[in-house]
């Protein structure tokens, strides 16, 4: 993975399904448009609910990465 800023931090590993979503959701509604956030968590349902959650939404995801059990998102906050 290319390293990348980021503005914030989610930590949810360990949160199981629904929650990584809706703390990534939450958190994304608390930002500026531009902010990019970084997302880590572990639960499997993650690498697929987030993306799709993504291209619902004007936000980007920059990049996604699976590190062992591990799932790492890059979102930008859209306008």
């Amino acid at each position: 993975m290319v390293s990348q800023s980021f503005d914030i931090q989610l930590n949810v590993i360990n949160l199981r399904c629904p929650m990584p979503l809706l703390k990534t959701k939450q958190a994304l509604s608390s930002m500026t448009a531009g902010q990019v956030i970084k997302v880590l968590c572990t639960d499997a349902g993650s690498w697929r609910d987030i993306p799709a959650f993504i291209d619902l939404t004007s936000h980007t995801l920059l990049s996604s990465e699976q590190r062992d059990e591990q799932y790492v998102f890059l979102i930008k906050k859209g306008d």
